[in-house]
């Protein structure tokens, strides 16, 4: 027994995954040449160091393109529950990536501060191109977030917070340039080292988030799926409910009593009516197994047992 989502659900949702990712892209590139170009121009390592993050997030997007290329691939004899946790790999090189932002934004603020120099040459210009920038991040912060809670998708949400972190880079940045109009270039590097230091925080919550899926982490509560199974006729009790994968694509399985004397038929249909319940229950749902067994005295007492230790 089994029951698979058809294989056209998550190939839509792949798409919408990658038009957002494509998009995301192209914005991200215009942002990064905007910020490195000016603050070469007017010698700000604080607003250089954004350039770099902003092309941080684009690579972070091809990563992203190619690892959901991988994870659409079919089962296979090698790969029989799918290519799903490659978008898992993907989120979590995202998380490195951001690490290595942070530290090239914190080395450059380090060497500013050994080295001040005269500081970075700040007018109206420089406070527009931040601005400009900055509404960018915050409306593909906002697409993403969405688009990755609407998708259940840990690239977008990975990239929604790697982008996030670049608002936060930039707000810095924005602060740090009033500074230095204001007769501080101190502030330039001093920011730069707060601003690493956030973006070092969300790296590790994108990798903390990816180790729950390589971990496989209980995806859904056994309430809420016995509650499911249990509304389903010919049901009598269930156990050993266990759930795991990535938030878009869960894989459970679980086992279904039944009155032992109905027939094998009978109770393969009960079977298979609590597969479809489950899958139709919880969207994130990919596969189902129900294993059926007959509601005797040894399988109400395992019933029994799970119930007062809180797994059901």
């Amino acid at each position: 027994m089994g029951y698979t989502q058809p294989r056209a659900a998550t190939d839509d949702r792949i798409r919408a995954v990658r038009r957002v990712l494509w998009l995301v892209l192209a914005l991200n590139i215009g942002v990064a040449v905007a910020k490195l170009a000016y603050g070469l121009l007017i010698d700000s390592v604080s607003v250089t160091a954004d350039g770099f993050h902003s092309m941080f997030d684009g690579a972070s997007n091809i990563i992203g393109l190619i690892g959901l290329s991988v994870a659409a691939r079919p089962a296979d004899r090698g790969h029989p529950y799918g290519h799903g946790k490659y978008e898992t790999f993907a989120s979590a090189a995202i998380g490195a990536l951001l690490l290595f932002a942070a530290w090239r934004v914190g080395s450059s603020a380090i060497d500013r501060l050994a080295h001040p120099g005269g500081g970075p040459s700040v007018d109206a210009v420089s406070f527009v191109v931040m601005l400009v920038t900055l509404a960018v991040n915050v409306v593909v912060t906002t697409m993403e977030r969405r688009a990755g809670a609407r998708l259940g998708s840990e690239i977008l949400k990975a990239d929604a917070n790697h982008t996030g972190s670049d608002v936060l880079v930039t707000l810095g940045v924005i602060g740090g340039l009033a500074a230095v109009r204001l007769g501080y270039p101190i502030a330039d590097p001093i920011l730069g080292l707060v601003v690493a230091g956030f973006i070092i925080v969300t790296g590790l919550r994108v990798l903390g988030s990816a180790g729950s899926s390589l971990a496989d982490t209980a995806r859904l509560a056994p309430a809420d799926v016995s509650a499911v199974v249990l509304a389903v006729e010919g049901v009598r009790g269930l156990h050993d409910v266990r759930t795991r994968g990535t938030e878009s694509n869960v894989y459970v399985d679980l086992h279904v009593q039944v009155d032992p004397n109905v027939s094998v038929a009978e109770g393969h249909a009960i079977a298979e009516r609590v597969e479809q319940a489950v899958a139709d229950g919880f969207a994130e749902v990919r596969d189902v197994i129900a294993h059926l067994e007959p509601y005797d005295e040894y399988q109400q007492r395992k019933t029994a047992e799970q119930e007062q230790d809180g797994r059901l």
